[in-house]
């Protein structure tokens, strides 16, 4: 795209140059074996570019190469921006952190709560307390994915039809509607769980504007940062620029992704604030620059500085970590040392993350192994896009950490 581009010398922002291009050796080495089919990033400091590189293939059937304008499914690189419409909301008085979910969705008002036995056969009790949209946004409602398989509820979703897709006909009321059937994991604030609370809030989001959140994206985000390809699906004209998507194969090669990889290629029925936009490195860099701007890029302001600041804190009990208050979510996720905001990672000990990092760093990642993190500290954003599912199967996050930070010699 015309304005996405190396818009500064490594060294005037305090890379080394050098060192930068072992980020790039790195990553190609997961190309060259096989195990990525490409890749794009994107590392900025002071809102300005100073390294964007791609490397091998968007699609390798036809061997169509990485682009700039290459467009990525975000999977839950959505949930942050979904965040950000429920607290724009917020800040108009629209809706209220401690707003029970179910005065927006009546039925969740009658949640249980799962105590023992079998997907087939749970015990439950109700809930003690209905969830709140600050359950919703810190990942602490109870709710769950069906494709996390660790725990009853978790199977109720699948044999409900909720794993990597929905039942046929599902819009997100209808979802709704079947999730607030499902018992919770545990009683709302008592623990962290990854989980579809991101898709409930955008149906909340929904309720409280009156629109949906395709329009409330496009209308009060998309368009005022100049996000010019974000959406939930991508149009015909544009299609063959979608990466396609993978999964690893057998021998740990990236092989096509089946059904999956048609996702994004036409308008969805269920609108995911979880994890249903598409849209370029260009499209998420404005996104993390507003973000890096506490509230404002470019001459729009979205939220006010106080607002970001506030989502951007750990939120967990006590300032626990995922380690301690969340279930695992993937091997290679470092959970030690960072905490969980309005809809980010948070770190707050970098000793015990155990690795380089700035205090009040956050970001997340998406299911293709896609993500992002923005540094306060040191004003970097870093991006990072491929099109490989699940996330964590490979050592990206942490090694781009690793990576990042070691180029970083001011």
């Amino acid at each position: 795209m015309g304005d996405f581009g190396v818009e500064a010398e490594a060294g005037e922002l305090g890379f080394d140059a050098r060192r930068l291009e072992r980020v790039d050796r790195r990553l190609r080495a997961y190309v060259d074996d096989g195990r990525l089919p490409g890749w794009l990033l994107s590392i900025s400091r002071a809102g300005r570019v100073a390294h964007l590189s791609t490397y091998g293939s968007r699609d390798l059937e036809s061997g169509a190469p990485v682009t700039d304008d290459t467009v990525w499914r975000w999977y839950s690189m959505s949930k942050p921006v979904t965040s950000v419409a429920a607290m724009m909301l917020y800040e108009e008085g629209a809706l209220q952190l401690t707003d029970p979910v179910s005065d927006f969705i009546p039925s969740f008002a009658d949640l249980r709560v799962y105590t023992g036995g079998s997907d087939l056969r749970p015990s439950t009790v109700p809930v003690a307390e209905p969830p709140t949209v600050w359950h919703l946004l810190t990942h602490t409602a109870g709710l769950t994915y069906g494709f996390m398989r660790a725990h009853p509820a978790d199977a109720i979703h699948r044999a409900r039809g909720f794993e990597w897709s929905r039942p046929t006909g599902f819009d997100l009321a209808d979802c709704c509607e079947a999730w607030s059937g499902i018992p919770l994991l545990f009683q709302p604030g008592t623990g962290w769980n990854y989980s579809v609370a991101t898709d409930v809030l955008g149906r909340v989001v929904e309720v409280a504007s009156g629109v949906s959140l395709e329009e409330f994206f496009r209308t009060r985000i998309f368009e005022p940062l100049g996000m010019t390809e974000a959406a939930f699906h991508v149009p015909a004209e544009r299609r063959d620029r979608l990466a396609s998507l993978y999964l690893p194969g057998p021998d740990g090669t990236a092989v096509p992704g089946g059904e999956l990889g048609k996702v994004g290629s036409r308008p969805p029925r269920t609108l995911s604030g979880g994890g249903g936009l598409l849209g370029t490195a260009r499209d998420y860099h404005r996104f993390t620059q507003m973000l890096l701007g506490r509230g404002t890029y470019d001459g729009v302001r979205l939220m006010g500085s106080r607002t970001v600041d506030y989502m951007t804190r750990n939120h967990l009990p006590h300032g626990a970590d995922l380690a301690a208050f969340g279930r695992p979510l993937f091997s290679e996720t470092p959970f030690d040392g960072t905490g969980f905001g309005l809809g980010f990672f948070v770190v707050g000990d970098p000793v015990a993350l155990r690795g380089i990092a700035s205090v009040g760093e956050y970001g997340w990642g998406g299911a293709a192994s896609t993500l992002f993190w923005v540094d306060p500290a040191e004003e970097i954003t870093v991006s990072f896009f491929t099109q490989l599912l699940p996330s964590g199967t490979h050592p990206l996050r942490a090694q781009l950490r690793a990576l990042v930070h070691q180029a970083l010699v001011d």
